[in-house]
């Protein structure tokens, strides 16, 4: 698609042409082949003997779930956190200690926090960067519990706090995904499925965010499910949703299945941008670079657009992360090191008032990595 072209009509002609049912009418059984009063159907009736008893007509064809004219009953709302389990998260703690808090307090004083403060500026200008089309940026990771959906809510929380334009949240994980609930979704309703069958080209802003959970600090969220354990999103589902929410949302984050899953593999496939998330151990970061060498060999660049991010899920990592670092890089890839903070580990709702400061610094980073990387993507 031209940058420069009408990009929302090719969207909603890519949308008109996939979504509807492609499946020919049944041929209708009660009804002469020509219309009365044509000159057929005159010359047939001059000699034609009384007409025998029309047959009956064909009973109405099924149409499939993901048919958008169909509309189904609206679904529950469902707490993303059971009532008896959320009295048991405990006070948010902060991601710094007290000590290291105060520390960087009297360091704001010294000449390094001016080039601090610089930086941020920097990449915070690269996070806001100007967009034609809708930027789709896919976090994945070669297992689940590395940290991923905690990725994908930084980026989204990042997004949210420096663009001025919508951003979206996509979670493209099983049904028990966590991205609700590192977002602060208190309840989720409806989801990518439930959203694939009623989405039509006419729709409004106002009409798709009515299906959507609004996020706290700004932005949107779109479960994949409701937390029960179901069929998983497929990717005929996956791509009507981002296909047609794109012309509506300047940047979209999806929280992908781990790989090799196929909706995984589509969405890095399909992506303007990939992040990769990378356990800070020796298996994990072996496993990534496996992946970073299946991404130089898809189309449209795909590592050329790749981040990845280098996860510490302990304090008391042992693993060499200069050595890690260079390992993964290798590739051309940049890693962002993601520190170990005690507010993302608490589990939970992420408050990003409570993330420690090199945490705060590692997601405008990444987020800014991402952006640079997705407006380059054509």
């Amino acid at each position: 698609m031209a940058e420069g072209g009408d990009w929302q009509q090719d969207l909603l002609r890519e949308l008109a042409d996939g979504s509807l049912d492609s499946t020919p009418a049944p041929p209708r059984t009660d009804a002469p082949h020509a219309l009365p009063g044509s000159a057929a159907g005159t010359e047939a009736d001059a000699g034609a003997e009384p007409a025998a008893e029309p047959l009956p007509a064909a009973p109405p064809v099924p149409r499939p779930s993901h048919d958008p004219r169909v509309v189904a009953p609206a679904p529950e709302s469902v707490p993303t956190i059971d009532p008896r389990l959320a009295i048991a998260l405990g006070r948010p703690q902060h991601g710094d200690p007290l000590a290291r808090r105060t520390g960087r307090s009297l360091r704001r004083l010294t000449a390094s926090a001016g080039q601090e403060v610089a930086e941020l500026t920097r990449l915070a200008q690269e996070v806001q960067q100007p967009v034609t089309t809708g930027r789709i940026i896919a976090v994945t990771s070669i297992r689940g519990g590395v940290g991923k959906s905690t990725v994908s809510a930084l980026l989204g929380r990042t997004f949210n706090h420096y663009r001025h334009d919508p951003v979206l949240a996509l979670e493209a994980d099983a049904a028990l995904g966590t991205l609700p609930v590192r977002m602060g979704a208190e309840s989720v309703r409806w989801s990518c499925r439930d959203l694939a069958q009623i989405l039509k080209p006419s729709m409004q802003l106002t009409d798709i965010t009515g299906y959507l959970v609004p996020v706290s600090d700004g932005g949107w969220l779109l479960p994949a499910g409701q937390g029960r354990v179901g069929a998983p999103l497929d990717m005929r589902t996956y791509r009507t949703v981002t296909l047609a929410l794109r012309r509506y949302f300047a940047v979209t984050v999806v929280d992908c299945e781990s790989l090799p899953g196929e909706v995984a593999r589509t969405a890095m496939d399909t992506a303007h941008a990939r992040v990769v998330v990378a356990p800070m151990t020796a298996e994990g970061v072996n496993g990534t670079r496996q992946v970073l060498d299946w991404l130089a060999q898809l189309p449209h660049s795909a590592l050329a657009t790749t981040v990845v991010v280098l996860s510490a899920g302990s304090p008391d990592i042992t693993l060499d992360a200069k050595a890690a670092t260079a390992h993964l890089r290798e590739p051309g890839v940049p890693v962002v090191l993601l520190p170990y903070d005690r507010h993302l580990a608490q589990g939970g709702p992420i408050h990003t008032a409570m993330l420690g400061q090199d945490t705060r610094t590692a997601a405008v980073r990444l987020a800014a990595e991402a952006m640079q990387r997705a407006v380059r993507m054509r």
